[in-house]
């Protein structure tokens, strides 16, 4: 059997384009009438990160369009033809009632839809591993190393997403968030000789734990339901705040720990219930902003910069220009 294959990233498509292809679907939007009969829209994706707006114009028999779209699911793959419009400056594809969207079994497709790792995940994780083995503490090594140590955390961690789109959204790129950190805090403690490095090694490599659940990979990224009602720091808090409770670690390093993690997004605007309260903490979240935020105006650039002529690009994310150039 002949299967489907992706044709053409959603980062590509451009007004005009006719478009035969496989997706994800990311989200369904309710049937809604409209003057010819009624429609609904998917919000599809694939692995280039991107998403676009799927409108199928049905026709009057509400009955037929309803079967349509309760044949569809979230995560569902999905087969598509249509040709990509702009509304209101945004791109989106028209399908007609004459070709239905098709969802497509496991067998039927040989796409990956979770773009791949950027860097070599057995390398990456080799490095992990030294940096841990570096912990001259030998009661915190041995903390760290048997949290990774058990076989379900470590296989996962490898291979995790560090976000579903923003930054390091790929396969692996929890670990190389990670480890990118640990190189910031290498530095910071390079500059500042008075920091605890064991301390910064160590909360480094625990502070995004709580994204192995809070974080799903099926056919897409996506949150998980307690990660979206409970969120990664408090996961990580939860988790750790059991795993150190049978550490026998001091009970003062037991709570900076715990303060790194949940601290290390620095501020309430960015969901940190506690801001950083001493210097160790101050650069574990700095290191995690410099890790996050050159990341995403890298690949801003990256992925705008053939596609257009001009020095700047509006990132509506930022509400500001960024030069391309």
């Amino acid at each position: 059997m002949e299967k489907f294959t992706k044709k053409q990233p959603i980062k590509d498509l451009k007004e005009g384009d006719v478009v035969l292809d496989i997706f994800v679907v990311k989200i369904k939007k309710p049937i809604t009438a409209y003057k010819n009969g009624f429609f609904f829209t998917l919000v599809l994706s694939d692995s280039s990160g991107g998403s676009i707006d799927y409108k199928y114009w049905g026709d009057s028999n509400e009955d037929k369009i309803k079967q349509i779209y309760d044949s569809i699911k979230s995560d569902d793959v999905v087969h598509v033809y249509g040709r990509v419009s702009s509304y209101n400056n945004k791109l989106d594809i028209g399908g007609s009632v004459e070709h239905p969207p098709k969802v497509l079994s496991q067998e039927e497709y040989e796409a990956d839809f979770v773009p791949g790792a950027r860097k070599d995940i057995e390398q990456m994780y080799s490095k992990f591993e030294s940096k841990i083995n570096s912990i001259t503490d030998e009661q915190l090594r041995f903390f760290v190393k048997s949290v990774f140590d058990e076989p379900s955390i470590k296989e996962k961690f490898k291979v995790h997403p560090g976000a579903i789109q923003v930054h390091h959204g790929w396969r692996g790129g929890l670990l190389q968030h990670t480890l990118e950190m640990m190189e910031y805090c290498e530095t910071a403690l390079k500059i500042n000789p008075s920091l605890n490095g064991n301390l910064l090694i160590a909360s480094t490599a625990l502070h995004d734990i709580g994204k192995l659940e809070e974080l799903e990979v099926t056919s897409r990224i996506k949150a998980s339901r307690q990660g979206q009602l409970v969120g990664h720091l408090t996961m990580g808090m939860i988790f750790l705040g059991q795993k150190l409770k049978e550490s026998g670690l001091d009970s003062l390093l037991q709570d900076k720990i715990l303060h790194l993690v949940v601290s290390h997004h620095g501020t309430g605007e960015f969901g940190s219930p506690k801001e950083p309260m001493f210097p160790e903490a101050v650069a574990l979240h700095y290191a995690d902003m410099l890790s996050c935020r050159i990341t995403e105006m890298i690949d801003f650039v990256n992925d705008n910069k053939e596609a257009t002529e001009d020095d700047f690009m509006f990132n509506y994310k930022d509400k500001k220009n960024i030069l391309l150039r």
